[in-house]
């Protein structure tokens, strides 16, 4: 079968609440506090690379579980204006869609999330057919959906087999357990955790090198060789610090662009989307990683993770007026 999705992503797709400026720190007691702005927009990790990708150009589709609700036909409604193709998106009847609520700083959030229709996620419902359409799948979020967790090893095998090359974007585990993904993971082409995620995905391997200090965590790089010793390309994202890049034994660093930031809601997942639109395009690793850059600070500009994604146009822009 011919190839004609540049990118099929699977994992998370859920609508985003994102409440914004004022004081976003709850305070129980029944205590009531006021925020000064509330959006509903398409959020999960997988949902919002696959709507970054589609906007640079990408022909994308994304494999998620969505509930039969109003939740449900907000998500597929966003993800079809976004251009992406939902015909894997599966709409579950009697389960509720996942739902997240940030609380958005200009420069952190903290997040809560429902996982609903996300722990029905399952990747052995992925058909072959899907995966041989596709040039390269992006995996997300396995550890808010605990079938594609478990699921991971042989999910990375078939679309191997199927012809296609493997990036996994893991997330944060709120288990702490971090070893059920690590194994699988270093099975990948491509990790694109943040510093926080790679360290502990390391540290859940053997053969970690010096660990900071004051975290007992491996550092940034240390985390990266580890990661990368079965062969794979890892990016580690460090937000405003930009992204570094491990390639035998060569570490790539990247600067973040600076813009004047709104919501930092899936700057990475953005990053994500621009790394692997110039990856897919044969760029070189030093001009993937700037325009993962570029993607990841553009994103910023509006509230919730999609409203601000750039074209292929703008970000290459931003990136030739920086350097």
């Amino acid at each position: 079968m011919t190839a004609n999705l540049d990118l099929l992503v699977i994992g998370d797709a859920n609508p985003d609440l994102v409440l914004r400026g004022g004081d976003v720190e709850p305070a129980f007691g029944q205590q009531e506090r006021i925020v000064e702005q509330g959006f509903m927009v398409l959020g999960g990790s997988a949902a919002i690379t696959a709507a970054g990708a589609a906007r640079l150009g990408l022909r994308t589709a994304l494999a998620a579980t969505v509930g039969d609700d109003v939740l449900g036909r907000f998500v597929l409604e966003e993800l079809a204006a976004a251009g992406v193709e939902t015909t894997a998106v599966r709409v579950l009847p009697a389960t509720s869609t996942g739902i997240s609520v940030a609380l958005s700083r200009p420069d952190d959030r903290a997040i809560l999330t429902a996982r609903g229709a996300l722990a029905a996620h399952d990747p052995g419902g992925v058909p072959d057919d899907l995966l041989r359409r596709a040039r390269h799948v992006h995996i997300a979020s396995p550890f808010l959906q605990p079938l594609l967790r478990d699921g991971l090893a042989p999910l990375i095998a078939r679309a191997r087999a199927a012809g296609a090359t493997v990036s996994l974007d893991p997330g944060w585990d709120p288990e702490e357990r971090w070893s059920t993904v690590a194994r699988a993971a270093v099975a990948a082409d491509l990790l694109l955790p943040n510093e926080q995620e790679a360290a502990h995905l390391a540290a859940a391997l053997p053969g970690v090198g010096a660990a900071d200090p004051a975290s007992g965590l491996p550092a940034p790089r240390t985390a990266a060789a580890v990661l990368g010793s079965g062969g794979a390309l890892v990016v580690v994202k460090s937000g405003a610090d930009g992204a570094l890049a491990v390639r035998d034994g060569r570490v790539i660093r990247a600067a973040s662009y600076r813009v004047d930031a709104v919501d930092t809601t899936g700057a990475g997942d953005s990053f994500d989307a621009g790394f692997l639109a110039g990856w897919l395009g044969g760029a070189d690793l030093a001009d993937c990683l700037a325009l993962g850059c570029a993607c990841g600070a553009l994103s910023t500009r509006r509230a919730g993770g999609i409203g601000g994604q750039p074209t292929r146009a703008e970000a290459e822009a931003l990136v030739r007026a920086v350097s």
